[in-house]
């Protein structure tokens, strides 16, 4: 365990931080609630909007649950557990980040068919493409209705087609959805049959997810052994716990049982992300 000395010098420097803090806070006028909200606004819009951190909100998240995963680390279980929670806790948020995104991402994927035929019902019906465009959101729900909503306020604003598509192209950066915007703005260049060709758009799609679905199932039962074989050391810890009940408290008294509980965690959530990656279906 830590010496008292060392406990003491790093208490005074975290309240001498503390203060610091509270003093620049102060001098500036803004509220911890309102600096809480500003730093956590790229969290919220990745799970709200799909939209993908930059580089440097990526850097400052981490740091702010780093920060806030050793103080909680420091108050359970000490030094040990406070280092080990200000190496696992950036890279669990990373990958939240990341699984969030493409979660997000997969449900416009998935919407577009829907969308490409909602577009082509309404040139059909005689509109031009940009007014169907900017009425599709109507007929849509959840993300997709978001998204498209947001264009059609665009489209409403008078900015251009290729400028709108090229946004939503950019915020979501997939394949698919570069090549719905590439469909709806070669339009104006090369002409052509639109309804037809996002029709044709639609049918492909759906086939693809068809397909996607299929290999999904296909890799499901591998999927869930590779879980169950990752998850077998939490799970005996546990049934040693029942059976000779004592086993927590005391690993949570040895420092070095602390830390190789730690790298145990991490060890077992890369075993899970990695049987997840190897385990997708390409396109995902």
């Amino acid at each position: 365990m830590a010496s008292p000395q060392l406990l003491s010098l790093l208490t005074g420097i975290a309240a001498g931080l503390s203060v610091l803090a509270a003093v620049e806070m102060a001098r500036s006028r803004v509220s911890l609630g309102a600096w809480l909200a500003l730093e956590l606004d790229p969290l919220r819009k990745t799970f709200s909007e799909g939209r993908i951190p930059t580089l440097k909100e990526k850097i400052r998240l981490a740091i702010l649950f780093s920060l806030l995963g050793t103080a909680a680390g420091w108050l359970i279980g000490g030094l040990v557990l406070a280092v080990a929670a200000a190496a696992f806790v950036p890279f669990v948020t990373g990958v939240g980040l990341a699984t969030s995104g493409a979660r997000y991402r997969r449900r416009i994927e998935r919407s577009l068919p829907d969308v490409a035929r909602a577009v082509a019902d309404g040139l059909a019906a005689g509109r031009s493409p940009r007014g169907a465009l900017g009425s599709v959101h109507r007929s849509l729900g959840g993300e997709a209705g978001r998204e498209f909503a947001r264009i059609g306020a665009e489209i409403a604003l008078g900015l251009p087609t290729a400028v709108v598509m090229d946004q939503l192209a950019d915020r979501l950066d997939s394949s698919r959805i570069d090549a719905f915007a590439v469909a709806v703005t070669s339009h104006r260049t090369t002409g052509g049959d639109l309804a037809s060709l996002l029709r044709r758009f639609a049918d492909g799609a759906t086939e693809q997810d068809r397909i996607s679905d299929d290999a999904r199932s296909s890799t499901a039962q591998a999927r869930f052994s590779g879980y169950l074989v990752a998850a077998m050391p939490l799970a005996a810890g546990l049934l040693v716990e029942l059976v000779s009940p004592g086993l927590v408290r005391s690993v949570a008294g040895s420092s070095a049982a602390l830390a190789l509980v730690a790298v145990s965690l991490i060890l077992q959530t890369g075993g899970f992300v990695a049987i997840g990656r190897l385990a997708s279906v390409s396109g995902e």
